[in-house]
């Protein structure tokens, strides 16, 4: 069943904040091919320690790029907010990232996208963009 994924920009203006995200890599060439974020066992355990802890989060697409269509590939935009005093953001950050800012976890990529970067894509959100933009192509 077809399922509508924002990209995380959009998401970042609809909440009018900074949203947290997660990209899920293989590591080599060969696996980055053939990857299938179903099938991906890192992807599912970073899930399930979101949900045991409690932790929300929904799909989400990449920064929009008119012109480039990219499959959904697993990402995932986390609810916490991207606040140091926050407990659950510190909890989140601290099992993502050691306390140089490296991954913990290989082929996990952890990303804070601001609003003011979010918003250089303000025009998307005007009824009628993507229809125009479709017809462009």
């Amino acid at each position: 069943m077809p399922e509508l994924i924002e990209h995380i920009d959009a998401i970042a203006r609809q909440r009018g904040r900074a949203v947290l995200y997660l990209e899920f890599h293989p590591t080599g060439r060969a696996e980055r091919a053939d990857y299938r974020y179903e099938d991906d066992t890192t992807r599912q355990a970073v899930l399930e320690w979101l949900a045991t802890h409690g932790h929300e989060w929904v799909r989400c697409g990449p920064f929009a790029q008119p012109g480039t269509m990219r499959p959904y590939e697993g990402q995932i935009c986390l609810g916490v907010e991207f606040n140091e005093s926050l407990p659950e953001y510190r909890e989140v950050r601290d099992y993502l990232e050691f306390p140089n800012g490296n991954m913990r976890i290989a082929g996990v990529r952890f990303y804070l996208l601001t609003l003011e970067y979010a918003m250089r894509n303000a025009e998307h959100d005007s009824p009628g963009f993507w229809t125009r933009w479709a017809e462009q192509l």
